[in-house]
């Protein structure tokens, strides 16, 4: 049985966990580049002031998941005998929850200074001698930060893909949305240009809403994971077929006539309990059921390499209510 050990990553798999790290640091370090670039160049307009919060938010869960990988692997303790699996989870809890309230502020004041008809002004800077359009550095540095968070977004989708990691994926997209952010700022700047003044103020109303959707989105994923959602597919809300594996894998063993399972994830981790009824004529007694039931145990865990502490429960009988769920649940508006 696995109770009480930690949770490892194979082997196969290390090199990608370990890249993990490696990203996370390019990634702080790119965003750091991108929003020192965007506050140099700021002025007075209110897309770039909302451009470069957003680069400095998206710098933030590349953070909290180097320091939640401090703890994810580590071994259960007396305080915490379920392990530190969710240490991912709670790291993007906090910086989901500051990502929608940081955008939700950042649309108020957008807003409020369209309503107050703002007009901001771009002035010039001075190069080599030579007066310039600030606003040709600003949509140079926009640019840049555009092209950064594409590229880390490429970067992490398919380690994200490969280690099944619901944390990375989000940061992904995140990264990968930028373009939608800069390219509203770059358009803002463009119409202030031409003498359309709300355009910036516009512009960075939409980046903000873009702040406030990520931020939902992410907490939405981390509370269902912590209030222990069956497992889903990555970067969507449709439940995975894992469930069905392991309860169709149980059903196939000899002694078995009926099983049910009960799956939840905790990071990269899968756990939870596979009931299964004995059958009637397998005239086991309580020592070679108690054997059977081990060795099953380790027959589903080797189904998929996320499953980890998953007991064989035998029971009398299921109740109806034991997953996975119908297809009609799955249809339910959540």
């Amino acid at each position: 049985m696995s109770v009480g050990r930690p949770f490892r990553i194979p082997e196969e798999l290390g090199g990608e966990h370990r890249r993990i790290r490696t990203l996370s640091w390019l990634s702080i370090g790119l965003l750091m580049v991108a929003g020192t670039m965007i506050y140099l160049t700021v002025g007075q307009s209110q897309a770039m002031k909302t451009a470069w919060i957003s680069d400095v938010l998206t710098a933030i869960p590349p953070m909290a998941l180097l320091v939640a990988m401090r703890y994810e692997l580590r071994a259960p303790s007396k305080r915490f005998p379920f392990g530190y699996s969710r240490a991912v989870s709670v790291a993007f809890l906090v910086t989901a929850s500051m990502l929608s309230l940081i955008g939700l502020y950042l649309l108020y004041d957008s807003a409020m200074k369209l309503i107050r008809r703002e007009h901001p002004p771009i002035g010039t800077m001075e190069l080599f001698g030579h007066q310039f359009w600030l606003g040709w550095a600003m949509l140079c540095t926009l640019f840049f930060s555009m092209c950064v968070g594409i590229l880390l977004g490429k970067l992490k989708g398919p380690i994200a893909e490969k280690l099944q990691s619901k944390a990375l994926q989000a940061e992904a997209e995140m990264n990968q949305a930028e373009w939608m952010s800069e390219g509203a700022a770059i358009i803002g700047i463009l119409l202030v240009a031409f003498g359309f003044w709300w355009g910036d103020s516009a512009a960075a109303a939409f980046i903000s809403i873009e702040i406030v959707r990520d931020g939902w989105h992410n907490v939405r994923q981390v509370i269902a994971d912590l209030m222990d959602e069956s497992p889903t597919k990555l970067g969507e809300r449709e439940l995975e077929p894992l469930p069905e594996r392991v309860r169709d894998a149980a059903r196939a063993l000899p002694w078995v006539a009926e099983a049910g399972t009960r799956l939840r994830e905790h990071g990269h981790a899968v756990t939870g309990q596979v009931f299964v009824v004995p059958r009637s004529a397998s005239g086991m007694d309580g020592a070679q059921l108690l054997q059977a039931a081990e060795e099953a145990t380790a027959t589903l865990r080797r189904l998929d390499w996320r499953l980890h502490e998953i007991l064989v429960v035998p029971v009398s009988a299921l109740e109806s209510t034991i997953p996975p769920r119908t297809p009609s649940d799955d249809d339910r508006p959540r």
